[in-house]
């Protein structure tokens, strides 16, 4: 029996780039679903339609990434009415069964609740607790607080079945979602990279013995601002002229990143080449010593699973990050857990790791296992399957 169509439908970042959207929909494709995508035309992704590897992508034009509250209504205003457009367009084309929302923001449900009316289920993919990720980003409660309180409340009684990346975020859905623990499915994001064992290139460590390195995005809320002055703190203060740091990724926050790096005289230090190719990305992850997951420790962060973690891990890096609850979770023994939001502190322990080579190797090899063995994406496919069957019935 044939599987329905189904459409995917994420608002911060197009496909393919989105790992965990572009991995379930080629699950969902593999398991016999007809799969469209609705995502916005950013990125270098500004192709209006295309289908990729047998499946149709729809984008939707973006004025731009938010960067203040003003920046966020005009940013989320021009998304839902793009993606509006695209899904009736989508239902004609494909006569979908079940549209899957992939927060943030949780105001999907404005494009999905129409199609109710035509039998179709809807899922909820909480990549986010936007609430929490709103509170981090702008630091109080307010108006607009309780707003995005009410836009994910609505969005938990549209869905028929709820996708969490974890159990912190599984909690918040029975919680605060108000949804049966029989809807609720742990769909864990878990890199999926075909071949770890490329050669490394020691010319990215510019001549010096170790390097640091960051992947992911450059927002406000990732901390990449930490690795930065724990860099400064490194040379200017320890005296630590053996270390290169390597920033791959970009977001609203990279200009003023760029500007950071050289009011503190590193440039030749730190070199953020922006986004790069998977081919440099894998090369440079082979290359480090260490990765940093600089994610400082608020509520929002503290449910977050971190695709950088995973990362590291797959690639056998041990790492530090920040004290977060889900990031303990994911990486257990395999990286080192600064207590407190500080730049020293996250140099010292970076300096005591780059120190001790058998304890590198050590954790790198506990994460590659744990990898391996518990947090691998073959069993999130399993529970994204299973999700999907329970919605159909």
């Amino acid at each position: 029996m044939s599987k329905p169509a189904v459409l995917i439908l994420v608002e911060n970042l197009p496909v393919p780039l989105d790992r965990r959207v572009w991995q379930e929909s080629c699950a969902l494709r593999d398991a016999g679903y007809e799969v469209a995508v609705i995502c916005p035309q950013m990125r270098g992704y500004t192709q209006a339609e295309e289908t990729l590897e047998g499946i149709q992508i729809y984008r939707h034009w973006l004025g731009g990434e938010a960067g203040g509250l003003i920046g966020f209504v005009r940013e989320y205003a021009c998304a839902l009415w793009g993606e509006t457009r695209l899904a009736w367009r989508a239902w004609r084309r494909h006569r979908f069964r079940i549209i899957h929302l992939c927060n943030p923001p949780d105001l999907l449900f404005l494009v999905a609740w129409p199609f109710r009316l035509f039998g179709v289920c809807v899922i909820y993919d909480v990549h986010d607790l936007w609430p929490e990720m709103f509170e981090a980003k702008f630091g109080r409660r307010g108006l607009f607080y309780w707003a995005v309180r009410l836009a994910e409340r609505l969005t938990y009684a549209c869905a028929d079945v709820v996708l969490a990346t974890n159990e912190s975020v599984r909690s918040v859905a029975l919680r605060r979602g108000r949804k049966p623990a029989g809807q609720v499915f742990v769909v864990r994001t878990a890199p999926k990279i075909p071949n770890t064992d490329v050669p490394p290139d020691n010319t990215l460590k510019k001549g010096r013995k170790y390097l640091v390195g960051y992947v992911g995005v450059m927002g406000n809320a990732d901390g990449v601002n930490y690795i930065v002055n724990a860099a400064a703190h490194l040379v200017h203060r320890l005296g630590r002229r053996d270390i290169q740091f390597l920033l791959m990724g970009t977001g609203p926050e990279y200009e003023r990143l760029l500007q950071q790096r050289e009011e503190l005289g590193l440039s030749d230090y730190v070199e953020m080449p922006g986004r790069v190719s998977n081919e440099f990305l894998f090369t440079a992850l082979r290359t480090m010593d260490l990765g940093v997951s600089s994610d400082p420790k608020n509520p929002y962060n503290d449910h977050c699973t971190m695709n950088k973690v995973l990362e590291y891990m797959l690639f056998a890096k041990p790492q530090v990050m920040f004290d977060l609850k889900e990031g303990r979770a994911s990486a257990a023994e395999a990286a080192v857990y600064v207590t407190e939001n500080s730049a020293e502190k996250l140099a010292e322990v970076v300096a005591q790791l780059l120190d001790n080579p058998l304890g590198r190797e050590r954790m790198g090899q506990l994460g590659a296992e744990r990898i391996r063995t518990q947090l691998n994406w073959e069993r999130s496919v399993e529970r994204l399957l299973a999700a999907y069957n329970a919605a159909l019935r």
